[in-house]
Parts: C-alpha cells; sequence; structure tokens
C-alpha cells in the first residue's frame, strides 16, 4: 500500500461529535456520532429519529454538541473512530484504557478514552484537530493531545477557507505557477499534471512545487515503515511543514458539492442496537 492510500479529499468535513443532554430528565448523558455537517445533525438530533435522528437521542433532548474531532482522510476513518470512541472496552488499540469509575460521569469518561485515542495508532499519526464548540465543557485531557493536533473553539470554519498553518496563510494566487511555464515536480522533475493536485509549500517566495507522492516519500524518509507523513522539512526553504496543512492547501479555494446522502452514525451504529 502506498504512503497516500485513503488519503482525504480536500474540501470534505468528516467529523466525530460528542453530544451532551441538557434535559433534566436526563441530564450528564452523552452521545459519540459522526457527522459530515455539524450544525445539520445537531438539529437532527434534536428533531427526532422522524427529522434523521438516531435512537439513542430521540425523545431524550435537547441535546447540545460540545465537541467535535475532525480532518479525517475518508468517512470510513472517521467512522472507525466513532465505533472505537463508543466502545472502547471492544477496541484491541483501547486495551490499556480502564473501565468507567464510579465516580466518574459519563462525559468525564469519554473525554478520557479520546485523550488516548488520540495518543494511540493509528489515530495518532492523522492530521486531527480536536474543536470545543461550547468552549464552558472545555477540559484538558490526560494525556494531552499530539503536538500536531491543535485545539480550536467555535464553529469549524467554512470548507474554502485556508488552512491551519504554522507560517499563517498566503494568497491562492501566490500558488499558481506562471502562466505558459510548464511547472515541474521539484523532486522528480516530471511535468506536473492539473489533475495530479500538486503540493505546493506555504511559504511566501519558497518556488516548492511537488507531486503527492514524491512529497509523502521524501518526508517518510525520517520514519521508514510509516504509510502516512505527519510533517517533514521542505526540500527548497527547510521549513517545516504539516503534511494535513499541505493536502488542504491543495485545494484551497476549490468547492465541492455537500452529497445530499450523509453517512451518518444510525447506517454504522444503529444496527448494533437494535
Amino acid at each position: 500500500m502506498g504512503p497516500l492510500e485513503g488519503a482525504a479529499r480536500p474540501g470534505r468535513f468528516f467529523g466525530v461529535y460528542l453530544l451532551y443532554c441538557l434535559n433534566p430528565g436526563h441530564r450528564g448523558r452523552v452521545y459519540v456520532g459522526f457527522t459530515v455537517n455539524p450544525a445539520r445533525r445537531v438539529q437532527q438530533h434534536n428533531g427526532g429519529r422522524r427529522k434523521g435522528g438516531a435512537w439513542r437521542t430521540s425523545g431524550r433532548g435537547p441535546w447540545e454538541m460540545v465537541l467535535i474531532v475532525h480532518g479525517f482522510p475518508s468517512a470510513v476513518a472517521a467512522l472507525r473512530f466513532e465505533w472505537a470512541w463508543q466502545h472502547p472496552h471492544a477496541s484491541r488499540r483501547l486495551a490499556h484504557v480502564g473501565p468507567r469509575l464510579r465516580s466518574e460521569d459519563a462525559f468525564a469518561f469519554h473525554l478520557r478514552v479520546l485523550a488516548h485515542m488520540l495518543r494511540a495508532p493509528p489515530w495518532a499519526r492523522l492530521p486531527l484537530t480536536l474543536r470545543w464548540l461550547r468552549p464552558d465543557f472545555r477540559r484538558d485531557l490526560c494525556p494531552p493531545p499530539p503536538p500536531h493536533v491543535p485545539q480550536a473553539f467555535g464553529p469549524p470554519p467554512p470548507r474554502t477557507s485556508a488552512p491551519r498553518c504554522r507560517v499563517g496563510t498566503i494568497a491562492a494566487t501566490e500558488l499558481e505557477p506562471s502562466r505558459g511555464a510548464e511547472a515541474r515536480c521539484a523532486l522528480c522533475a516530471r511535468v506536473l499534471q492539473d489533475e495530479e493536485g500538486p503540493l505546493f509549500c506555504p511559504h511566501p517566495g519558497c518556488p516548492l512545487r511537488a507531486h503527492v507522492f514524491c512529497l509523502a516519500e521524501e518526508f517518510l524518509l525520517e520514519e521508514p515503515g510509516q504509510l502516512l507523513p505527519l510533517e517533514g522539512q521542505c526540500p527548497s526553504c527547510k521549513n517545516s511543514l504539516l503534511w494535513g496543512d499541505l493536502i488542504w492547501l491543495c485545494q484551497m479555494g476549490t468547492e465541492e458539492e455537500e452529497e445530499d446522502s450523509e453517512l451518518e452514525e444510525e447506517h454504522w451504529t444503529d444496527m448494533l442496537e437494535t
């Protein structure tokens, strides 16, 4: 399998969220789910099963989406994360996580599981973001997330916005090769085709343009045996680059139609609950 098999489709949003029940009769209950549209998904949960909500949340609302983990390379990767978060006792990757304590509420237990998931393979190598949709629910995770997993606040940014970068943002026009010039990969010297989605270094003035696979192989020289790079040094300007940022930057400014039929969690987990 190549280093980027199953890589993200830039511009798509795949998130795994945590709901918190505000109903006095069920207050403190939590629910883990998957979505490609957080705002719409929480409305479905609060609307009941007839509005697309899940069986476990129907009739128990209102529910508040308090945090979401996003940046998964595919819907399948997010759904696997969702399942492991829902069933940590059944996941071999989380065998080291102890069961819920008597003194531990459901919310605290799910945060504890999440903290270990972000440090466990294969999730520890993904360019994820932990986003607190309700900052007043924020708690420090133990263990803390890896250095490449930022904690953000507020709703997710639009899909066409610039990626999170260690060097700030630049105009999309600065990334385009000069008109009439035949752009070539800085690593293999082959011509860059538009459909191949060449990667660009986001540092101002850096001329790096490269094929996705070429740059991935360059980054993975420092991590032999891995399939997907986390970060690496730009071969041209020598600055540090996050792989997730480069993938998003590759398609910055492009728009992709959202699928009408979402892969929501009832297609994945309701079978296990009924």
